[in-house]
């Protein structure tokens, strides 16, 4: 039979263990452009995600882009040129 100070110390390290996993570890939802070669302009609110690639289309082929992707799972979207 293991003896009340040895339990208190597994106990205790056991809830320690709970308490610093979740504290340390790192949202696993990480939305980024779909694929490599995308590069950040900024970020804006638009109504929804079509609205913004239809609006920044026209600046992105000023500036020498074909491509415009909005992350639209924030109120700000990032918006992307490619």
């Amino acid at each position: 039979m293991k003896s009340w100070r040895t339990r208190i110390g597994v106990g205790l390290a056991v809830g320690a263990a709970a308490v610093a996993i979740p504290l340390t570890s790192t949202s696993a939802f990480a939305a980024g452009p779909p694929g490599a070669g995308w590069v950040p302009v900024g970020a804006e609110a638009y109504p929804s995600k079509a609205a913004c690639e239809a609006s920044e289309l026209p600046l992105a082929k000023q500036a020498g882009y074909n491509e415009v992707w909005c992350d639209d799972s924030k109120h700000i979207m990032p918006i992307f040129y490619r």
